[in-house]
């Protein structure tokens, strides 16, 4: 190991699919982290992992056993997240997954409760927030730009995964849908933006009882049941007094609504999809014309995705440097799992007004996180 390496957080990787790849390619950007170990079921696809960037392939016991691993970044299947999280923070070591947290609110309160019964930090994605456009829009909301928040709308719309994704069958059972699978990056935002959400009201269908497979591969052309909602529109009631229509559809040709937009008693204020850490942010004060911030020239806003030709700005590991140096300095995590544990809230409550057809309560709370500031974002790069 580099003399160095015992100021870095150890990290071992557990799945090795297609989203590992920005991880392991973004972990040389960042400061306080150093990759060890991966592992993976598919011993193959470690293996494969490990000899692109030098690291170890393990098994996850032997992973978990590892005295050289401090973190575990859980990049598994969402079904599996609350399992390894829970067998990661019961081997003593730090855990950052990707969304969502669990699949349950009750497993994601099981998690925040282990990890603080162990003095353990837990993070999860989104970490999107973080980026250039988050902290644009984080600031000028500090500054009062528009005032106090009022309404906004949000919507995530598209035709679903059959027509690129060779297996997309679960994207469509339980556990899936639009909501559990896009809703995270648009709802961490807004927490990030306005407060934690007091209250939901929804109305959720389906587009279709079944869908076609046009994409290549082994179910091409064949069909499944879709066993949840494919189209939710949902209100949002903020503590903070604001309200926002989320709407949330795999049932969506083509559309012109904007990722978000928030109206308040000052201004407007625009921002581009929260999947991304870059995109134009535009601010019209007052009625004036919408003045536009470009992302592309700031810190963790600059096109590097996908890595041979990019078109966005993808800094996945962002939030893992973040909780490393809280780990440091003794502050929480700002993509912590309070803040993933809300949004699970706020989604479960969305599904289950579908369902009843009335107003859910969202019990939990959480604090804003702190506006990560630009020095301190430089901080956290290599």
């Amino acid at each position: 190991m580099p003399a160095n390496s015992k100021d870095k957080l150890g990290i071992g990787v557990i799945g090795c699919g297609n989203i590992s790849m920005t991880y392991l390619r973004n972990a040389a950007l960042f400061a306080g982290v150093e990759l060890r170990a991966c592992a993976d079921i598919s011993t193959e696809l470690a293996a494969l992992r490990a000899s692109e960037y030098g690291i170890r392939a393990v098994s996850v016991d032997a992973l978990l056993a590892d005295p050289e691993i401090d973190l575990v970044l859980n990049l598994t299947i969402p079904s599996a997240h609350f399992d390894v999280s829970v067998s990661a923070l019961s081997a003593g070591k730090h855990v950052f997954t990707e969304k969502p947290l669990a699949t349950s609110a009750s497993d994601g309160r099981r998690l925040v409760a282990e990890a603080a019964e162990r003095g353990l930090l837990l993070g999860s994605a989104p970490d999107t927030f973080l980026g250039a456009a988050g902290r644009r829009a984080r600031r000028l909301m500090e500054e009062g730009a528009i005032g106090r928040a009022v309404t906004g709308t949000a919507f995530m719309m598209g035709r679903g995964m059959e027509h690129w994704h060779p297996n997309p069958q679960f994207y469509y059972q339980p556990g899936g849908g639009p909501v559990f699978d896009m809703g995270p990056y648009y709802l961490t935002m807004l927490v990030n933006l306005l407060g934690p959400v007091a209250r939901v009201m929804a109305m959720a269908t389906r587009g279709q009882e079944e869908r076609l497979i046009t994409a290549e591969g082994p179910f091409k052309d064949t069909t499944f049941k879709v066993g949840t909602p494919t189209n939710i529109l949902s209100l949002l009631e903020f503590r903070s007094g604001a309200t926002v229509t989320f709407g949330a559809s795999w049932d969506v040709f083509r559309h012109s609504n904007h990722p978000i937009e928030l109206h308040g008693t000052e201004g407007s204020l625009r921002l581009p999809d929260p999947d991304t850490f870059g995109g134009t942010i535009s601010l019209s004060e007052r009625g004036a014309d919408w003045a536009d911030f470009q992302s592309e020239s700031e810190l963790y806003g600059a096109l590097n995705w996908p890595y041979a030709a990019p078109d966005r700005a993808n800094y996945r590991m962002l939030g893992v440097a973040d909780l490393a140096r809280a780990l440091k300095t003794g502050r929480k995590p700002r993509a912590s799992g309070d803040l993933a544990l809300h949004v699970l809230e706020i989604m479960e409550a969305i599904l289950a007004s579908g369902e009843s057809r009335e107003s859910v309560a969202v019990n939990g709370t959480v604090d804003q996180p702190r506006l990560l500031q630009e020095d301190e974002a430089a901080s956290l790069r290599a």
